[in-house]
């Protein structure tokens, strides 16, 4: 059991800085260098995955579009959703690629469960759904062993901009948060919360928190 995975509460950033010190992350750690996850909520912005089609980005209007290089196709990210960052020697964990998709899916089903909301996830399309629709999205990379990229826990945001696209590639595609199932939301308890169902189910002996930039 790996000893202890560390979190780094970022608050409000931009999307592209973000991404990039994910990279550095990623390809400057040793293999002795400590797992960490990154909280983050971000302004307004498109991210386009790698296998992201252009017909999927109906009318982005003025929300910015930024190309990466995580898993799937296009969603949104903005204030009161909250992201984390999985930055993980998925290697050193032991975990094929799709046991870690699956026990981050169980960390979110079993945090809407603390709030008495029925989540499940879908076994051919990544991420956490309430009676389809859809309330969390999953996107990693795996780059050397090493995870990066994450996932998305709408909880208490304005949720149109997801009109503008087919989430996730899926024209139609219902969306949903845990303010408008569970009434008003405090976003700091979902993300405590958050950190204890990842420590639970990624199997870490203990949580700490990290302190810092991320330049």
């Amino acid at each position: 059991m790996p000893a202890c995975l560390g979190f780094r509460d970022l608050g409000l950033q931009p999307y592209e800085p973000v991404l990039e010190a994910m990279r550095r992350f990623t390809e400057q750690r040793s293999p002795d260098s400590q797992d960490e996850i990154w909280l983050v909520e971000h302004p307004s912005v498109f991210t386009q995955g790698q296998a992201g089609k252009a017909e999927h980005l109906l009318v982005p209007g003025d929300i910015p579009v930024v190309q990466t290089d995580r898993g799937g196709q296009v969603t949104y990210h903005g204030p009161g959703q909250l992201v984390a960052y999985l930055l993980l020697d998925v290697r050193r964990l032991g975990f094929g690629v799709r046991e870690l998709v699956s026990r981050i899916e169980q960390a979110l089903i079993d945090l809407l469960a603390s709030y008495a909301v029925q989540a499940s996830a879908k076994p051919d399309a990544p991420g956490v759904y309430v009676d389809g629709a859809k309330i969390a999205s999953l996107g990693l990379r795996i780059r050397n062993g090493r995870s990066f990229h994450g996932l998305a826990l709408n909880v208490d945001m304005d949720l149109a901009p997801f009109r503008r696209i087919n989430p996730c590639g899926y024209a139609g595609l219902a969306m949903t948060q845990l303010r408008d199932l569970a009434g008003p939301i405090e976003l700091d308890e979902v993300r405590t919360r958050l950190r204890g169902q990842l420590v639970k189910h990624l199997d870490y002996a203990e949580q700490t928190t990290l302190t810092g930039g991320i330049d």
